[in-house]
């Protein structure tokens, strides 16, 4: 396979391209001509570069379709557009009229689409049929609007709406792609192309595998369209649909901006902006050490405007919006705005509830004129129409007319879809002047503004508070400037602390992030893929032709170059007196390598947590760092704790020796390597449980307050000295004497370091004097151990993981009896083939123990509940006890699940199991709503958001249509009915309210 690369450029003068070749940075200079600003002169280029399968040879006529590395087209055009195309849209025309596979990468508003529209065209102009996936129902349902205005034919297939089924282009959910995929529908005989939008999505943690699925088993006959945000390693990507399908890959990538942008910081507290990047995309340093001036003036004079609290979020910064709060800078910022004309701004922050007081605490503020009132009242009222009486009454849809009609609008996922909708439909007609969003509304259509605020840089992604990436901001800030209306974007940074001016310069200017893949193994795919007869798509197939195991084999080759180092630094190495090294060596290696083993399985909270008391002396290893001994000070479990690595949910606030200026308060600490004089200072770490390599018997004293540097030195001279009166090491917790542990295994291992310490302490060289010989001979077998390592990873690769698991996975199916010993798919594992929505095999041992059986739909429906992922509640679940009992049964049989997975040597913890699939806190909700109960009443029942509510009932929906597809598949009569009466006691209301795009 080979890559070949040119640059495109088309200039409003005639300028030679000055991008080499392949080169990755599109020329980007400006000169103002004349006084009119919108008159630019923008050389622009993008870059297009094409994987091709080796021995591949094109049989297009080069006057029509030009080559594979310099596609031109010079036909007839399947669709003229009202606007001069981009150089980059006129290469990815090219490319498609070639009929070759396309990756576009270009910022969120380059104009992606009308090369998506062009595919569409040349289906139709062919009599050919065209499949258009997008991630989220929301988008499929605006795209189908979108093209159903361009192109009538088009139908929508998403969980929960199927319209026009058998139109000529498909717009659907990317699930529904991969289901029918798997089930091998007929459609796909008739599709030509397969438009992928958002394909940056496969990275997404939970459903990125589904994109990687779907392009693996799509037909090689059909060709592909992605459209993607930028990143960083579009190439690769291209280079793996190649190496997949066998087909020539083209990448067109640009990062030009048709409207440039300027960004300011504002600093919490502080008054003005400061410009830190330029419209060139140049970093203005003077301007950013003004900036950090008023931080250290705030700081004499005591300010306390942006004290912070505990949870890294400016304390009572919005509720209250007095004078220098949080709440009065977002007001001053929207009024300045407002008054410089900078309007549409649309105003980004990470929380929720936080979007709504920042809009609420514009009382003050009025955009809009009387005529534009009347027309945002028109529209409210007419889309509030598709609801029925009742429900337009409900305060979440009442209070939004007033802040409407000044302009002003929230929009995040949990507000009710119609409103949602609605305020995206004002927004575009320009009725909504200042947007209150978070993040998604970042994600997929076109809807620009003038500029972009930011009220903080620092988010909360489940696991810590972190700065937002560059590829983040790159998708948000590319909201800013919208083509052809204003000259340049605008966007302004709130900063409520000191900040690193490399962290901002990498935010701002940082390059996109690469794609990586997150394949997994799902007992979804691995049932459908074992009930597919025709043999060639095997899990192992899936495994072997996975992104992520193109990407791991991509990076062999620098393996092999490490381990032709390696092996001449050994050749160096003296030769005398080896083989008692090596063999001493060995011993310390099997010891290292039995203690891991055992600490893996000591690691269990259920085992560790009993031992980890303050004072208690731990070793911390991370990766290749070893952190020495540390003490531990408190243990605290993660809220949002999912599935993942064994203990991975606690967090050990240890006092680890860190580097003396790696305080608290930069971004990471660095450990205090042990040379001799340098004196570093004890700082409490947050360690994740499985970091812990060692514990010792030894626990020491802490002082109550850790704050003072001295009370933390004293602890550090404490371990230091333990240190001295230990010198063959501080003595270790024994898992069986001391921690009571009886399993077999464990007893075992223990017995064999005891034996292997023996030798070990028998040793000649344990004792020996000739300390340079030692080290050059450890230095030695530590490179042929490293080596060896290396050359294990080269031969077996990810792939006998994947096997492994699919070995261990397979077992559990055999185990719950939905494949024979022959792995030939029984009863229960067919069932488990039509649900991609919950635990597959959770709920098909409820459909199969009788669980089912002995409840009414109502119950049904509320128990099916807790199979949809969702926001959780922070509520007490009190239920009544007809619904008690029923999540008794569950709860019990997904500890039973995950303990036959544990058994079946699956990395897995039971409780953590059992808490991430059984999740209750709607069941209540759902039981009174299936019962008949207003939709005014049910969200009284809980402090979840109306619009998540209402996402996750059409989503129970959904689940409860594949529940009766399941049982209707092994023939349960009685169950499909219960099924299908729960899902048609939900269909009414608000919560089934028509999309207003449809």
């Amino acid at each position: 396979m080979t890559v070949e690369g040119k640059a495109s450029s088309s200039s409003a003068m005639e300028e030679p391209s000055s991008s080499a070749l392949g080169k990755r940075k599109e020329l980007q200079e400006e000169s103002e001509v004349t006084e009119s600003p919108k008159r630019r002169n923008l050389t622009r280029t993008c870059i297009h570069e094409v994987a091709v399968p080796t021995g591949y040879s094109s049989s297009k006529d080069e006057s029509v379709h030009g080559t594979l590395a310099n596609p031109v087209y010079n036909g007839d055009m399947a669709k003229t557009y009202k606007f001069n195309l981009d150089p980059f849209q006129e290469v990815s025309v090219a490319c498609l009229e070639r009929n070759e596979s396309v990756l576009v990468s270009a910022h969120t508003s380059a104009g992606k689409t009308a090369v998506a529209e062009y595919a569409i065209a040349m289906a139709f102009r062919d009599k050919q049929r065209v499949i258009y996936t997008s991630p989220l129902k929301a988008l499929s349902n605006q795209k189908y609007r979108e093209l159903s205005q361009e192109f009538q034919d088009v139908g929508l297939m998403t969980g929960d709406v199927t319209l026009s089924p058998n139109a000529s282009c498909l717009v659907m959910t990317t699930e529904i792609l991969r289901g029918m995929l798997y089930r091998g529908s007929e459609v796909l005989k008739e599709v030509a192309w397969v438009i992928f939008d958002e394909i940056h999505y496969m990275k997404d943690r939970e459903r990125g595998v589904v994109w990687e699925e779907s392009i693996i088993f799509l037909p090689p006959a059909i060709k592909m369209v992605f459209l993607s945000a930028t990143m960083s390693n579009a190439t690769e990507f291209a280079e793996w649909i190649c190496n997949l399908h066998k087909q020539p890959c083209h990448v067109v990538y640009t990062d030009f901006r048709p409207t440039p942008l300027q960004h300011y910081v504002f600093p919490v507290g502080g008054s003005g902006l400061y410009l830190v990047v330029d419209e060139n995309e140049q970093f203005r340093e003077d301007n950013f050490v003004k900036l950090q001036d008023t931080f250290s003036k705030q700081k004499e004079f005591g300010d306390s405007k942006g004290h912070r609290g505990s949870n890294g979020k400016a304390s009572g910064r919005i509720a209250k919006g007095g004078p220098g709060s949080g709440g009065s800078d977002i007001f001053k910022i929207i009024k300045m705005i407002m008054e410089r004309k900078f309007q549409p701004v649309i105003i980004f922050s990470f929380s929720r509830r936080e979007c709504e007081q920042h809009a609420m605490s514009m009382a003050k503020l009025d955009f809009n004129t009387q005529e534009e009132k009347e027309t945002v009242e028109h529209v409210f009222r007419n889309a509030i129409l598709c609801l029925n009486e009742e429900d337009r009454e409900l305060p979440a849809i009442e209070l939004m007319l007033p802040l409407l009609q000044r302009g002003i609008a929230v929009h995040h996922s949990g507000l009710l879809p119609v409103i949602k909708e609605l305020v995206e439909i004002l927004f575009q007609e320009g009725l909504v002047k200042a947007l209150f969003a978070t993040e998604t509304f970042a994600m997929g259509l076109n809807m620009p503004a003038k500029t972009v605020v930011f009220t903080a840089v620092k988010k909360w992604d489940g696991d810590s508070h972190r700065f937002i990436g560059s590829g983040e901001y790159i998708q948000m800030s590319g909201r800013a400037g919208r083509r052809g209306k204003d000259e340049r974007g605008i966007c302004i940074i709130m900063i409520d602390e000191q900040m690193e001016m490399n962290t901002l310069r990498d935010m701002v200017l940082g390059k996109p992030a690469p794609l990586v893949s997150t394949f997994r193994l799902s007992y979804y795919s691995i049932l459908n893929l074992m009930s597919r007869a025709e043999g060639q798509f095997t899990a192992e197939h899936v495994i072997k032709n996975s992104f992520h195991q193109f990407q791991y084999e991509k990076a062999l080759p620098d393996i092999g170059k490490r381990v032709s180092k390696l092996e001449e630094e050994v050749a160096l190495l003296d030769a005398s007196g080896e083989a008692a090294v090596a063999e001493y060596h060995k011993i310390k290696l099997d010891i290292a390598q039995l203690e891991k083993k055992m600490m893996s399985e000591i690691m269990r909270p259920e085992r560790i947590l009993y031992f980890l008391q303050p004072g208690r002396l731990v070793r911390i290893r991370e990766g290749g760092t070893d952190w020495g001994w540390g003490v531990v000070v408190n243990v605290i479990k993660k809220p949002s704790a999912g599935l993942g690595t064994r203990g991975g949910g606690y967090i050990v606030d240890t006092l680890l020796h860190c580097s003396p200026g790696s305080s608290e308060n930069s971004s990471r600490p660095k450990p205090c390597p042990p040379r001799p004089g340098e004196k570093g200072e004890m700082h409490v770490v947050p360690v994740q449980l499985p970091l812990i390599s060692a514990l010792s018997r030894l626990r020491i004293s802490i002082p109550p307050d850790l704050r003072p540097l001295e009370a933390r030195q004293s602890i550090l001279l404490a371990v230091q000295e333990l240190g001295t009166r230990f010198p063959q090491g501080l003595p270790k917790l024994n898992p069986v004497t001391d921690m009571g542990i009886e399993d077999t295994e464990i007893v075992e291992l223990v017995n064999q370091i005891e034996e292997l310490e023996k030798k070990l302490y028998s040793h000649p060289l344990y004792k020996s004097q000739d300390v340079d010989q030692i080290k050059s001979f450890q230095r030695k077998a530590e490179v042929n151990h490293e080596i060896q390592r290396l050359k294990t990873k080269m031969r077996d690769s990810q792939l006998q993981k994947f096997r492994d698991e699919l070995k261990n996975r397979s077992r559990v199916l055999k185990k719950l009896g939905h494949i024979d010993a022959d792995g030939v798919v029984q009863l229960k594992g067919r069932a488990a083939c039509l649900i991609d929505t919950g635990d597959e095999l959770l709920v098909t041992e409820l459909m199969f123990n009788g669980t089912f059986n002995d409840l009414d739909h109502h119950q049904i429906a509320a128990l099916a509940s807790c199979f949809i992922p969702g926001d959780r509640s922070t509520e007490q679940i009190q239920l009544r006890t007809e619904l008690a009992r029923p999540l008794q049964q569950l709860q019990d049989s997904a500890r039973r699940i995950a303990e036959i997975q544990h058994e079946c040597k699956l990395d897995i913890n039971i409780d953590e199991y059992v808490e991430s699939t059984v999740r209750p806190y709607l069941m209540d909700v759902i039981y009174c709503w299936s019962k008949g109960a207003s939709f005014s009443d049910v969200i009284q029942m809980t402090d979840i958001f109306e619009g998540s509510v209402i996402r996750s009932a059409k989503r129970l929906d959904e689940f409860l249509n594949q529940l009766r597809g399941a049982a209707q598949a092994v023939g349960e009569v009685d169950l499909e009915n219960k099924f299908a009466a729960a899902s048609e006691s939900l269909r009414r209301g608000i919560m089934f309210a028509n999309s207003l795009y449809l």
